[in-house]
């Protein structure tokens, strides 16, 4: 009796089963890749900064070519679908993909640093990175402090990793690197003395000092992350700098679709970082206040 007792139970649950089956769960999204505004991806017409020194990008997003007599120098490159405009901004202005010898960059984000895979492939030319950004260049921007998976672009591997203060020479010309941790862990500013009208100008490529949605206060990933920011602030402010260019131009006063005037209100290094840590002071004063 005991057996049946238990049987029927049994007998009862299997035929009910199917009638408790969860629902089907729904399918996984499709992937996505992101998207930019649209002067991002607007290309322009060259036009020369400086005897040696080239505006290449797009109307929202800096490349800057240096040539010299042994050889040229990129300095960003913009979206990774910039790759083959690059190369032929490159053609117009006499350098031959095998003239280029180094690719520099800012920050290893996809929206400056997104071509450098291809343009690497195309040129020969070999990628100078700090050590900072060497890893996330590699991984093609993956796992990111801030932005996880969300702006990925092919992955490239840094040829040299530079020290703070080191200089990239190719012929008469001689680039620095500054380091300016904050936008990212690995940030780089660089300066460089060209000429124009035969006096020299001191030209400043500085990095980002943006902090588009992160996290200021106690980030796990980057406790000290404030105290980086502070420091690049201090850093740009000294730079020499005669020329202020930024890795999105409008943060330095260009505007490089007006082809007549491109560069019709400068902004000196220290108003740039003065007017950055304002609007990072903002931001962190409402994470506290929102932490309370």
């Amino acid at each position: 009796m005991g057996r049946i007792r238990n049987f029927v139970p049994c007998v009862l649950a299997l035929l009910l089963a199917p009638c408790l089956a969860p629902a089907a769960e729904p399918v996984l999204p499709q992937l996505e890749a992101y998207e930019v505004k649209e002067s991002w991806r607007q290309p322009v017409a060259p036009f020369r900064i400086a005897d040696h020194s080239w505006y290449v990008g797009t109307a929202g997003l800096s490349a800057v070519l240096v040539k010299t007599d042994a050889g040229a120098v990129l300095i960003d490159g913009g979206m990774p679908q910039a790759a083959d405009m690059l190369l032929s901004r490159m053609k117009t202005l006499g350098v031959a993909p095998g003239e280029l010898r180094y690719l520099l960059h800012s920050h290893a984000h996809a929206d400056h640093a997104g071509p450098l895979a291809a343009l690497k492939r195309a040129t020969g030319a070999q990628v100078l990175s700090s050590a900072e950004s060497a890893w996330l260049l590699a991984r093609g921007g993956s796992d990111d402090i801030h932005f996880g998976d969300s702006i990925l672009f092919p992955p490239v591997q840094a040829d040299r990793l530079l020290h703070d203060g080191e200089t990239v020479a190719i012929g008469d010309m001689s680039l620095t690197v500054h380091f300016t941790p904050g936008h990212t862990p690995g940030s780089m500013s660089w300066t460089w003395t060209d000429t124009r009208d035969g006096k020299p100008v001191r030209i400043a490529y500085a990095d980002s000092l943006s902090a588009p949605g992160y996290v200021l206060l106690d980030n796990p990933r980057l406790p000290q992350l404030v105290d980086d920011y502070r420091r690049a602030f201090d850093i740009v402010r000294g730079l020499p700098c005669d020329v202020l260019l930024t890795p999105h131009p409008d943060g330095s006063g260009w505007a490089p679709g007006n082809a007549a005037m491109p560069h019709a209100t400068p902004t000196t290094c220290s108003s740039y970082a003065d007017k950055a840590e304002q609007v990072f002071d903002a931001q962190l004063k409402k994470q506290r206040t929102d932490a309370r």
